[in-house]
């Protein structure tokens, strides 16, 4: 009996039980324990120096003392910080929530704020979402005269803070079971010890950890599954003011939130507060009771999010217009006098999964810069900040994003370095350019029915994503570009089904489909309701032509090639025959203008299509190669294109004089 027989004789539908047979699971029970959101929270004494950061901060409060609660200015510190600060301040305490100003401090603790916080009379610090790094500021707490406590999520390093208690699950020591929680369930943690409770805790501020989590993309698993589904359900009924507005401003459906409407929607403008210098207000917002100044406070963040957007937009033109012509680097460093330290990340994000590699932006200030870095293809930001720490002034994060600094002198050695580490982490045999897909199905299975009982994959996310599925030798039967061209939608056929289908934020140019193709669409499947009739949309991530012949995206053999270690069997892979050159000569022979520009994977599949014979991507990249050698082509890459020019030439080549053909026969011959 196989695991979808499994699945669905526990109750699953079929859809749904070949999405979760696909993630491994193999019966009902595996998924029920992977999809609950009912199980009983961990202990938080288990999470190590958790009962010291407890204890001091119960004796702060016996005494009387002023306590401040230091958070971060993305939306997971903010979140931590109200959450704390709130919860003391229940407690009778004399509590102050501080955030740094991301323009003026930077990020975590720093001399700035210490010193203003002794002069106004803190005795104790209890950090949230940072500190697990600042070895040196916390030697400066102690010279004020002020005592630590610090609950932190991110990596760290071999040297840890001193302080009253350091409070982090990554600690190389401490063995709580689940290292994924975020900084506002660490803060979650903290309050729970102090309360005794973490029902009562968690029935208090599920919203909090909730937007928290969700917004630092935290893995959907264990605990924070929990959090996530009771802070939806909290948010959906939520008494706040400033929440109930932010979420009225923003357009929101309460009876329809999900994870993604946290991630897209609310989040974004919740942190353009921290991003604009403007933290007071998202601070407000959480701990405001009055409903108009909850209002108040919700457009001037939208209003913020909606700048926050124009200045994303001027700068990502001008990294587009910095990046080199050519072949990309395996890592985009790049530095300016004028960017928007709090904007910077955004744009990284962007430019690293466009262009498919590691990105660091730096803002420049005089001799130095504070960057901010976002990951691609599973290369380990924190790891390889920690390789090249000489180059560095500072830097913290995790391996998916982090910061630093650095002295300007020292950008074009670390962008020769970063590159090399880069380099070196993509020469596996992982093109980095994957989309993982669920399961390929039948279109019979793409039904209403099915469809809804996908919900019992809720709350979707990190860990446990909605749903990617695909489905082969589907015929555009229709193409309408939508809002403005900005977008398309399509109807697709097979046999006799028919389908609608959208594809965001992509328009008919770079589609590059047409009426009658014959395609394999990659989609989320979604609910559409329009005048109260619901029907199944495809919620298009990619498209590709169909092949019937083979079509191999391999390219380890190719790499070997570029890079080095080609073995006899790899040239024999890659040696083309007279038919396979012949094939992709004649395609490009009849390219309109004698000139394309596309995506190497997408052209090897409609080359196959159009030929109705086997090629391998990395088959086609060779061939490319030797007409090139020989002044047959010119090609350069462009983002994820490669441009192929025919070069006009009245003689005959001789491909025998390609340098890529020599080497493959002499290593094949070896």
């Amino acid at each position: 009996m196989t695991a979808v027989n499994h699945l669905t004789a526990g109750g699953y539908g079929p859809l749904t039980a070949m999405i979760l047979a696909a993630r491994g699971i193999e019966n009902a029970k595996q998924a029920d324990d992977y999809l609950d959101c009912n199980a009983p929270l961990v202990d938080p004494f288990q999470m190590r120096d958790l009962e010291k950061a407890a204890n001091r901060v119960r004796l702060a409060l016996a005494r009387g003392e002023k306590i401040a609660v230091f958070g971060d200015y993305d939306v997971d510190g903010i979140t931590a910080t109200c959450l704390l600060a709130d919860f003391i301040r229940s407690r009778g305490g004399n509590c102050v929530p501080y955030i740094p100003g991301r323009l003026e401090e930077g990020y975590g603790l720093n001399p700035i704020a210490l010193r203003y916080l002794r002069r106004e009379g803190v005795q104790l610090i209890v950090t949230v979402d940072c500190g697990i790094t600042a070895v040196s500021e916390a030697l400066l707490c102690k010279q004020l005269g002020m005592d630590l406590v610090i609950t932190d999520h991110h990596e760290c390093k071999e040297e840890l803070p001193e302080a009253v208690a350091v409070v982090d699950p990554h600690r190389p020591d401490c063995t709580y079971p689940h290292t994924e929680l975020s900084g506002v369930g660490v803060a979650f943690k903290l309050a729970s010890a102090l309360c005794g409770s973490q029902e009562a805790v968690l029935e208090a501020y599920a919203d909090m950890v909730c937007l928290g989590t969700v917004a630092d993309v935290m893995l959907l698993q264990g605990e924070n599954r929990v959090f996530v589904s009771r802070g939806l359900e909290a948010l959906r009924h939520s008494q706040r003011p400033g929440l109930l507005a932010l979420m009225e401003e923003a357009g929101c459906e309460r009876e329809a939130l999900t994870a993604s409407t946290v991630g897209y929607t609310l989040a974004p403008r919740i942190n353009a507060a921290g991003r604009m210098g403007q933290i007071d207000l998202a601070v407000e917002l959480f701990l405001t009771d009055d409903f108009q100044k909850g209002q108040a406070l919700a457009k001037a963040l939208c209003d913020l999010n909606k700048q926050r957007q124009g200045v994303e937009a001027e700068i990502y033109q001008q990294v587009v217009q910095m990046l080199p012509q050519g072949e990309m680097p395996d890592a985009i460093v790049l530095a300016d006098e004028t960017w928007h330290q709090g904007v910077v990340g955004i744009v990284a994000s962007r430019i690293a999964e466009e262009y498919c590699c590691p990105t660091f932006l730096i803002c420049l200030d005089g001799d130095h810069g504070k960057a901010s870095s976002r990951s691609y293809g599973g290369f380990n930001l924190f790891s390889s900040l920690t390789t090249l720490s000489g180059l560095l002034e500072s830097y913290g994060g995790h391996e998916l994003a982090a910061g630093f600094t650095i002295s300007r002198k020292n950008i074009p050695v670390f962008r020769e370095k970063i590159g090399a580490l880069a380099r070196e982490f993509y020469r596996d045999d992982t093109p980095r350019t994957t989309l993982d897909v669920d399961c390929n199905i039948p279109p019979e299975l793409l039904t209403l029915p099915n469809v809804e009982t996908l919900s019992r994959l809720e709350p979707c996310g990190s860990g446990c994503p909605k749903p990617v599925l695909s489905m082969q030798a589907l015929t555009v039967d229709r193409i309408c570009p939508v809002g403005g061209g900005r977008h398309i939608r399509f109807r697709l056929n097979a046999g006799h089904h028919t389908f609608q289908a959208i594809w965001f934020c992509t328009d008919l140019e770079t589609s590059a489909v047409e009426v009658g193709d014959v395609v394999d669409v990659a989609f989320v499947p979604q609910i559409n309701e329009y005048r109260g009739e619901c029907s199944v949309q495809m919620n298009v991530l990619d498209i590709r032509p169909h092949c019937k012949a083979g079509c191999s995206m391999e390219m380890a053999s190719y790499r070997a090639l570029r890079f080095g270690g080609l073995t006899p069997e790899s040239a024999g892979m890659l040696l083309p025959t007279r038919e396979t050159l012949a094939i992709v000569w004649r395609y490009f022979a009849q390219m309109p203008g004698g000139q394309l520009q596309e995506n190497p994977a997408c052209l090897c599949r409609k080359i196959v299509r159009w030929a109705n014979q086997p090629l391998s991507l990395e088959q086609l990249l060779t061939c490319v190669d030797i007409f090139s050698d020989v002044g047959l082509l010119q090609t350069r890459r462009l983002h994820k294109h490669i441009i192929v020019q025919l070069v006009p030439t009245q003689q005959k080549a001789d491909l025998n004089q390609s340098r890529t053909m020599r080497r493959l026969l002499a290593v094949k011959e070896s």
